[in-house]
């Protein structure tokens, strides 16, 4: 039986340390629905988040050192002095999320304390189910709580987004960490990332949350997410406009002869991809299942055609799972791609003929088994 991570914090902890841990603080990872690399455009996304958590057992220290233990990296441990300036550290790559947490807390204002922490999570790594922003979320939950010093979701939210941008290397939106800190059990937020305007929604009854990894690992900071971003910021500059969210299809039609084929197309995704977030948010607060399916089903081309974000056997699952599950519901890729997850919402009696398809054919294709989750919606770090 597998141990929780909260079991896991705790027992380390008091291992390592001879003593109980002041507070464990928890942070879940997240799946998004739909609204894929609009974030970061200013734009509207639709994440869940998921029963899947970052564990952090806390306890103050009387010097100014943070003595940091990951479970899940054989217990390596790192010391952090608060006082001195943050530094990258390519030893120990997992702790480059605390450090550069520590540091956007620090010139935010924040005072914080030594302590020493024990991590461990089971969100899965590398399939983009925001196990960085997880990390994020509950390092700031312990550490400001361990110093007594009050923080909202918002604020975490962006501290966690500027130490990924800033000292982490990747140019996220704020999308991941505001779920992560703020989701609200069995309901999806829908997110309007220039005003961090929330509005939850609750999933139907009727649908269940299916998470297929594909067990193609990601690495968003190698360059191709980032090259995404760029070019998206570029056809806003070249178009006179903050952000893509402020461009409509018509606008950028009319101003193609300005653009090359490949910015055209990634503008293309964002802009119609904001409009089906909206439109699904309408859908899902009447419960219109066929509307559902077909804006996930657009959603998905658009990434693989426009964005060019999909890989093979991420569409390979895509086909397999809609092949069973119809317009009853909806599947697509989610996360920044190039390998990961895919989401499906579908009836409750459809997963079991669902996860049976995935597993006669999924494997001829890819070489492996597929991991599949049936998930719930979870509450947040600080909800």
């Amino acid at each position: 039986m597998n141990i929780s991570p909260v079991d896991q914090v705790r027992t380390t902890f008091v291992e390592l340390h001879q003593l109980e841990p002041q507070l464990i603080a928890t942070a879940p990872g997240r799946v998004n629905l739909i609204g894929e690399h609009t974030d970061y455009n200013d734009g509207f996304v639709f994440p869940v988040a998921i029963q899947f958590h970052t564990a952090v057992a806390a306890h103050s220290r009387v010097d100014r050192w943070i003595v940091a233990t990951a479970c899940d990296q054989h217990n390596e441990q790192v010391r952090i002095d608060l006082d001195a300036p943050a530094k990258f550290d390519p030893v120990a790559p997992w702790s480059n999320y605390l450090r550069g947490v520590i540091d956007e807390l620090r010139r935010a204002g924040y005072s914080l304390g030594g302590a020493d922490l024990v991590i461990s999570g089971n969100v899965p790594m590398g399939a983009g189910l925001s196990s960085s922003a997880s990390l994020e979320m509950a390092i700031v939950r312990a550490l400001t709580q361990l110093s007594d010093e009050a923080i909202d979701a918002s604020t975490a939210a962006r501290i966690g987004q500027a130490a990924e941008n800033n000292f982490v290397g990747c140019q996220c939106g704020i999308m991941d960490q505001l779920i992560s800190a703020a989701g609200r059990a069995g309901h999806a937020m829908h997110l309007d990332c220039r005003s961090l305007q929330q509005q939850h929604t609750p999933l139907p009854d009727e649908l269940s949350l299916l998470v297929v990894d594909s067990r193609l690992s990601r690495r968003l900071v190698d360059g191709e997410y980032n090259e995404r971003r760029r070019q998206c910021e570029e056809v806003a500059k070249v178009l006179g406009v903050s952000a893509l969210r402020d461009l409509s299809l018509q606008q950028l039609a009319e101003a193609r002869d300005r653009l090359d084929p490949v910015s055209y197309r990634r503008a293309h995704h964002v802009i119609s991809e904001n409009q089906r977030t909206l439109d699904f948010a309408e859908a899902l607060s009447r419960n219109d299942g066929t509307t559902l399916s077909e804006l996930m089903a657009a959603s998905h081309r658009s990434m693989r055609d426009d964005f060019e974000i999909t890989v093979p056997a991420i569409d390979k699952l895509v086909d397999l799972m809609s092949d069973v599950i119809g317009t009853a519901g909806g599947v697509r890729m989610t996360g920044g791609g190039f390998g990961g997850c895919v989401v499906a919402l579908l009836p409750r009696d459809l997963i079991a003929e669902t996860q049976a398809k995935i597993a006669a054919e999924y494997p001829a294709f890819a070489g492996h088994q597929a991991e599949i989750f049936v998930c719930q919606a979870s509450g947040g770090a600080f909800v």
